[in-house]
């Protein structure tokens, strides 16, 4: 691990050096990337050299304790050496995560998919409800929602939503939320109080950009058509709703939130742009035989990440054995308690991989 940390520390020392050199500063692609690269190095290097000067306080505390005879300084010596201990033991598990594989699409803005699977017009209704728990989730986070397509419910709720959040490190928080989600409670239409179980699925793909893939615009059909629903007077008297098919991989995107035609033709290919790049990137990661990228299922109630019981106000991840609570708190956007430990368990996960190989 040491090794590693004198290589970083030693590429962030010539990272700063070439950003002060003048050719540098004048070549902005060069430059962006730089700074892109001291920002993800400092972090890093700066837990190293407070890792650094803890020890170095620690052994000189040591020393002290063999040479200082006056017993109450060397009460006062014992109990520094403790409290060094505990915090360079801290610190350097800080600094092996520190360490670990970074994700490349951490950093990234997402796209939010959530949609009903079993269980009907109950299924549509929290489909509505816990999007509207990330939509606040994000908020408390100061992460930007904007619904990029939205299909409203027979009884209420919704087929689908579909929206972009924006905001620091959203995919690295939200990422381990792609699967099956299965709610339990008695729907407003049962007379005889009997617990339904439905289920809904949740992707979160990281957004991607047009540099990021390449789609021929020849492998593209283009439909446009009269939208529907709620939106205005002028919503049912203009072509303004679009539909885009990637011929290759079959993959449809609709779009019909905004009045204009050439809005909606750019959040439907904001949309494609992103599942295509899910889909590559997928194929990436299985040929190179490493964890796949989490699959939301074919909505069946036996597959689930998480369940969400309500009788019992329970909220259950079945991945980590995880069970909290506080489902209220949850559906107003209280997730830290949900989502915290899902990247604490991937990240042991990572450490115990990694040590493996060390």
């Amino acid at each position: 691990m040491f090794d590693r940390l004198v290589a970083v520390e030693n590429r962030y020392e010539q990272v700063q050096h070439d950003l002060q050199n003048p050719s540098v500063a004048s070549d902005q692609t060069r430059y962006r990337s730089l700074m892109k690269e001291s920002a993800d190095l400092t972090p890093v290097v700066t837990l190293y050299r407070r890792f650094r000067k803890l020890r170095a306080d620690r052994d000189g505390t040591k020393e002290m304790l063999l040479s200082e005879n006056d017993e109450s300084l060397r009460e006062m010596a014992k109990q520094e050496l403790s409290e060094l201990e505990a915090e360079l033991a801290t610190v350097e598990a800080e600094l092996k995560i520190a360490l670990l594989p970074k994700d490349p699409n951490d950093d990234k803005n997402v796209i939010l998919e959530v949609r009903p699977a079993a269980g009907g017009d109950e299924a549509a209704l929290f489909t509505d409800e816990l999007f509207r728990a990330y939509a606040l989730y994000a908020a408390k986070n100061g992460w930007k929602v904007d619904i990029m397509s939205r299909a409203e419910g027979n009884v209420g709720g919704a087929k689908e939503v579909i929206a972009s959040i924006e905001g620091d490190k959203v995919f690295s928080k939200l990422k381990h939320e792609s699967g099956v989600h299965r709610v339990q409670r008695v729907p407003k239409t049962e007379t005889q109080g009997r617990v339904h179980t439905s289920t809904v699925t949740v992707a979160v793909l990281p957004e991607a950009e047009e540099i990021d893939v390449k789609i021929n615009a020849n492998d593209l059909k283009i439909d446009v058509y009269r939208s529907s629903g709620a939106g205005g007077q002028s919503v049912n008297t203009t072509d303004s709703a679009v539909r885009i098919t990637h011929l290759p991989t079959g993959t449809i995107v609709t779009c019909q939130d905004e009045r204009s035609q050439l809005k909606n033709k750019a959040k439907a290919m904001k949309i494609l742009y992103s599942r295509i790049k899910a889909v590559e990137d997928e194929k990436a990661v299985k040929s190179a035989s490493d964890a796949r990228l989490a699959q939301i299922g074919t909505g069946d109630r036996s597959e689930r990440i998480r369940t969400y019981n309500f009788p019992q106000s329970r909220v259950t991840d079945h991945r980590i054995g995880l069970t909290i609570h506080s489902l209220d708190g949850v559906m107003k956007g209280e997730m830290d308690n949900l989502i915290e430990p899902l990247i604490t368990y991937h990240q042991a996960e990572l450490l115990q991989a990694q040590s493996k190989q060390d």
